[in-house]
């Protein structure tokens, strides 16, 4: 009989037939499809109309997009300290309503002054503040399931931007990259925004819930969560090899992306063979989600890591001969697998090697080695093109570094998770 007030006084979140963690979980694939704007291959669906309307030659918005990113990086690290000490609730609201306003007044730039600026902020509140919001958000809710629940993530992730990258190309072709960029930062506004507020849940021991898998007893308390510190986790030889790999990852993603259009035109193909390939790679990208997913549960996290490498170094070596839409089919199919395995990787390891009490700090340390270097990929490719008239040299020698760190993620080991405990 005692019982029924107790239940009764339980948060309405702690009496739902199901666990929370997954409405988050959704809301938060949401909010990564959302960085769209913020990220080189959504900055690479306007590139080309961009560049003629505002008679701008590709190595100086190369520049643009270099010192944009990086600055733009900065964001990661304070926004994973608001989200440790404020919650993700409010952190990913007011994010959303900076990035969509700022995608708004981009559609209406007409300055490089003050498109250096809008794109400064679309990677700082896109690419960097609301991808750790985004990620954190399903870390602090998931344990045992954190494999599935990432996985899952990815999933729906990948189905959003399948969907959201031909219909923005689709508008950018038939009514201009401004009114395109305009529906992007309305969307954002009155979508994410809403499903953030209202939905979005910072932790479950803040909703009287236990992390995934633990049942406590109704007079119990939660014990706070547990894990290395940012510094800690600093000094492990896998948060390096781990994240320089998802970096380079991002370098290469990057640079290919936003001039993805130009180096199929190098090898004599069309803009329709572009936006096809993007959807290949989509595809794929959801077929290497559901494989790395099942993957991750059988394999060590580094042999995984090492697979999607030497994927990556394949389709590096490839690109310079495609010759034929079969051969850029097959290329875009292998680098969509080995970016889906990338991303369930990235997704996943920090929670499960450093554990969740200093996520958000580990989660943007690691996430602004990747921006970073997402800064650098589109200059390099600029650069090699304006120097030796060809993409080429560039591919073999990432290929080289590719291959390099597939040898450190073989051998290098996961941190136990549970050797630190948190500070308090």
């Amino acid at each position: 009989m005692n019982s029924l007030p107790a239940v009764a006084s339980r948060p309405m979140i702690a009496r739902l037939p199901f666990y929370y963690g997954w409405v988050n979980m959704l809301i938060a694939a949401f909010a990564m499809v959302g960085t769209l704007p913020g990220r080189t291959q959504g900055l690479g669906l306007i590139t080309e109309p961009l560049l003629k309307d505002l008679q701008l030659d590709r190595v100086q918005f190369a520049q643009i997009n270099l010192w944009a990113t990086l600055i733009g990086s900065l964001f990661c690290i304070g926004v994973g300290r608001l989200l440790d000490r404020v919650g993700s609730r409010i952190v990913v609201t007011v994010v959303s309503v900076l990035l969509g306003t700022v995608v708004l007044l981009m559609s209406g730039v007409r300055g490089v002054l003050w498109l250096t600026l809008l794109i400064t902020l679309t990677r700082g509140f896109g690419q960097s503040a609301l991808s750790v919001i985004s990620l954190t958000m399903v870390g602090q809710w998931f344990g045992r399931s954190l494999n599935l629940a990432m996985a899952i993530y990815s999933i729906v992730m990948s189905i959003g931007f399948m969907i959201a990258f031909p219909v923005v190309g689709n508008i950018v072709s038939t009514n201009g990259w401004r009114t395109a960029w305009a529906g992007v930062g309305g969307t954002i506004l009155v979508g994410l925004v809403p499903l953030a507020w209202l939905l979005v849940r910072s932790s479950p021991e803040a909703c009287g819930l236990a992390m995934e898998g633990e049942k406590p007893t109704e007079e119990a308390s939660v014990e706070p969560a547990s894990g290395y510190t940012l510094w800690q986790a600093l000094r492990t030889p896998a948060f390096w090899v781990f994240a320089l790999a998802s970096a380079v990852y991002g370098l290469i993603a990057s640079g290919i992306s936003l001039f993805n259009e130009s180096i199929l035109a190098e090898r004599g193909f069309d803009a329709t063979t572009y936006y096809y390939s993007l959807v290949i790679t989509a595809l794929t990208a959801l077929v290497g989600n559901f494989l790395g997913g099942w993957l991750s549960a059988k394999w060590s996290m580094n042999r995984l890591m090492a697979l999607a490498m030497s994927l990556l170094m394949g389709a590096l070596v490839a690109l310079p001969h495609v010759t034929t839409k079969t051969h850029v089919a097959l290329y875009a199919a292998v680098m969509g697998i080995a970016g889906g395995f990338v991303i369930v990787i990235f997704f996943s390891f920090w929670s499960h090697a450093f554990g969740r009490a200093h996520l958000g700090k580990i989660q943007g340390a690691a996430q602004m080695l990747t921006v970073l270097a997402s800064a650098i990929g589109p200059l390099l490719l600029a650069e090699c093109i304006d120097r030796t008239g060809s993409y080429a040299i560039m591919f073999y020698s990432l290929a080289l570094v590719v291959g390099l760190l597939g040898i450190g993620s073989w051998f290098v080991s996961a941190p136990a998770k549970n050797a630190i405990s948190a500070t308090k």
